[in-house]
């Protein structure tokens, strides 16, 4: 068996000095003396570490054929010694070999010709005949060796046992021209020992969600897992779309998705002792694994720690895991400022790395409501908005007791505490600079955050848009400025929702019997609605909600309207006093206006993948028109830009090549309302900065 011990062994220097070990491999060909300090050892300023690529001739490309593979986590970590497919329970092993199943006729739907970079690939490779062969498993790269991931997690809450890559497959790891290290794999190519009752395949629908959102996520700047290629075929599936009992044959699918590591919080949970639902990890009382798993996991993806305490397991083990919460803390506060939600936050779902990963039942908010759900199968709101700081910070303490064996709890307890003060610093960092507020910090801005979100709720405006406008109200003191907040409260009321939408989003989550039983219960037997996952703040909402519709229905439109004036007018008298503290006496107004609209513009996007935007391409890409998806992915590659030149999408489109539309339908254009969508033409008449048209309020997704 390939230890990490014996990988080191393996690689010492025989000269006597010591050799950096970056990735589990060797750091280049350059020795290093002994008594050089740990921060001289690190390769690079990346949260994952090099190593020295091949050599490559002068003028000589990276082709499919020629990609340098180096499958550290196979010889490092244990494999499955069953060689046979079929579902079962994994004990003993991290990995368990597989190969994907075929595809008839492969197709291309869209690439990432950015996220394909990372692996040095050109575009000619990207457009070469056999390339849909590849990426879709019928043919496998030259070193790759395919493999499915054993791991557990807590699926809203509780212990739900092995789970693993039940339509996901490994691989092999590419080290590209710079030295980084990237896993790549397979979701939607076939069964797995993990697959349980499930087919191991992804469908059109769900592949071109992912794949345009880890797009999207990226280029906002969030850490995440990439999507290189996506990849359609003849054979179908079927699926219940809605769970209502209506079969669809549906096309299977398969993407690229590429990171680091896709190692998980729910890795280590496979050695989790038997809990009071009766379930337990495959691997439980497996310790040599769980620290075979740790020190490839720190020295691969965290070589600074590994080198700074190699000789103190216990100070190297809290390290990692404290530099994990603070990730974790910095991804989600991310995640609050652009008014997205993750839908699935179990600690399977949750990255080693602090990355987003594994999309499914996501949304980006467009009418502002903290307690925004996005998956249709959280009846309760566990994983809401509001919420997902917290349950990132509650997995994280599921992480701490996954590795409890090798690091005890009361020792990774202060790193803990660190999570809630990472995540403050983060989130008002980041609302600062969206809110244009560089000169002074000042104990008011929280106030000033949580009152904008505030009056957003109470009426019903657009999340990304609300922000983008606030760029247009310059400092006080510049020209016209009384004009411009004139305007920009006109641009917030039209971004607020009709008094029909803001009815239908204040319903509360639960039907009234439900509610009225629970109150009962929480009055009678305090605490006791703790067990089912509810909290008595959470029935005050609830019970808040049900006061608020019985309040609308004596509304008429033109009440919230006015009622909607009046509280943006409050609200930008506020902020309007708070920007008067940026400009000081003598400065030039001109030019900190410039740069604080800089910084906004940078930090507030104009595009981000609302719903109807990913539906309309999905609806065009099941009829064999792949255009959209390509034109949304070029519009998600540039969200904070102003516009989005779209032309050369139609010589880029596969495989309607001919496809007529107008290059600029769908680019930058203030916000309309009287959109709507065709179905018979892949053309949208929305604008891709748009709230959505009336046809899309209330969108299911699935």
């Amino acid at each position: 068996m390939f230890t990490l011990r014996n990988i080191l062994l393996r690689y010492g220097s025989s000269n006597g000095s010591k050799q950096a070990i970056v990735m589990g491999t060797l750091f280049s060909s350059r020795t290093v003396n002994s008594d050089r300090p740990s921060s001289e050892l690190l390769c690079s300023t990346r949260s994952f570490c090099k190593q020295t690529p091949r050599v490559w001739e002068a003028g000589e490309m990276a082709t499919l054929e020629n990609l340098q593979f180096d499958n550290l986590a196979l010889r490092a970590l244990p494999i499955d010694t069953e060689k046979k497919n079929f579902v079962r329970q994994v004990r003993g092993a991290c990995f368990s070999r597989v190969e994907p199943t075929p595809v008839t006729n492969p197709e291309v739907v869209c690439v990432s010709a950015k996220a394909m970079a990372l692996l040095d690939l050109p575009e000619s490779e990207l457009r070469r005949e056999d390339f849909a062969e590849y990426f879709s498993g019928n043919k496998l790269l030259p070193g790759a060796e395919t493999a499915a991931h054993c791991y557990c997690g807590h699926q809203f809450g509780q212990f739900a046992g092995q789970l693993g890559d039940g339509a996901t497959m490994y691989l092999g790891e590419v080290i590209n021209k710079k030295g980084e290290r990237w896993e790549i794999q397979f979701k939607g190519a076939g069964k797995t020992p993990f697959s349980r009752m499930a087919d191991g395949r992804k469908v059109l629908r769900s592949s071109i969600r992912e794949f345009l959102c880890s797009e999207a996520i990226h280029n906002l700047g969030i850490p995440t897992t990439r999507a290189g290629t996506c990849v359609t075929s003849d054979d179908v599936v079927m699926r219940d779309i809605f769970y209502d009992g209506n079969l669809k044959d549906e096309k299977c699918t398969i993407i690229l998705r590429i990171a680091p590591t896709f190692i998980r919080f729910g890795s280590f949970e496979i050695f989790k002792a038997m809990g009071t639902n009766g379930r337990q990890g495959p691997s439980v009382g497996m310790k040599e694994i769980l620290l075979q798993l740790l020190d490839y996991v720190i020295s691969t993806f965290y070589p600074e720690i590994w080198a700074a305490h190699t000789e103190d397991k216990q100070k190297m083990y809290y390290e990692f895991y404290k530099e994990v919460v603070l990730r974790t803390a910095r991804m989600v506060a991310q995640w609050q400022c652009v008014g997205w939600c993750h839908g699935v936050l179990n600690t399977d779902n949750m990255s080693i790395l602090g990355l987003t990963i594994d999309y499914g039942p996501y949304g980006f908010m467009d009418r502002f409501d903290k307690d925004f759900v996005c998956n249709g199968s959280d009846a309760n709101g566990r994983y809401s908005y509001k919420n997902q700081p917290k349950i990132c910070k509650w997995n994280c303490a599921k992480l701490a007791e996954a590795i409890s064996e090798a690091i005890p709890l009361e020792t990774t307890r202060p790193a803990m505490v660190l999570f809630d003060e990472e995540y403050e610093k983060a989130y008002m960092g980041e609302m600062r600079k969206k809110f244009g507020l560089l000169q002074e910090n000042l104990p008011e801005d929280d106030d000033l955050v949580k009152s904008f979100l505030s009056t957003m709720q109470a009426t019903g405006a657009d999340f990304t848009n609300s922000f983008r406008c606030l760029s247009q109200l310059p400092l006080p003191g510049s020209e016209h400025f009384h004009d411009k907040m004139a305007e920009v409260k006109r641009f917030l009321v039209s971004q607020c929702c009709s008094l029909e939408e803001f009815r239908q989003g204040c319903k509360p989550l639960m039907p009234p019997a439900q509610l009225n039983m629970l109150l009962q219960m929480e009055q009678l037997h305090p605490g006791l609605v703790q067990h089912l996952g509810l909290t008595a703040e959470d029935l005050a909402e609830e019970l808040n909600k049900a006061n608020k519709v019985e309040e609308l229905k004596d509304y008429t439109p033109e009440r919230k309207c006015g009622e909607d004036e009046e509280a943006w007018s409050t609200w930008l008298e506020t902020y309007s006093e708070r920007l008067q503290k940026e400009v000081e006496e003598g400065a030039d107004v001109a030019a900190l206006n410039e740069e604080r609209v800089k910084t906004m513009n940078s930090h507030n996007p104009k595009f981000v993948l609302r719903n109807f935007i990913a539906q309309h391409a999905i609806t065009q890409a099941e009829k064999g028109d792949y255009t959209e998806v390509r034109r949304v992915l070029k519009v998600l590659e540039n969200p904070y830009s102003e516009s989005v030149d779209l032309e050369d999408v139609a010589t880029a489109a596969r495989p309607s090549e001919n496809t007529q539309y107008d290059a600029d339908a769908g680019t930058s254009s203030p916000a309309s309302e009287a959109a709507s969508c065709s179905a018979s033409s892949s053309r949208p008449v929305f604008s891709y900065d748009s709230r959505p048209p009336d046809w899309a309020i209330g969108l299911t997704v699935t």
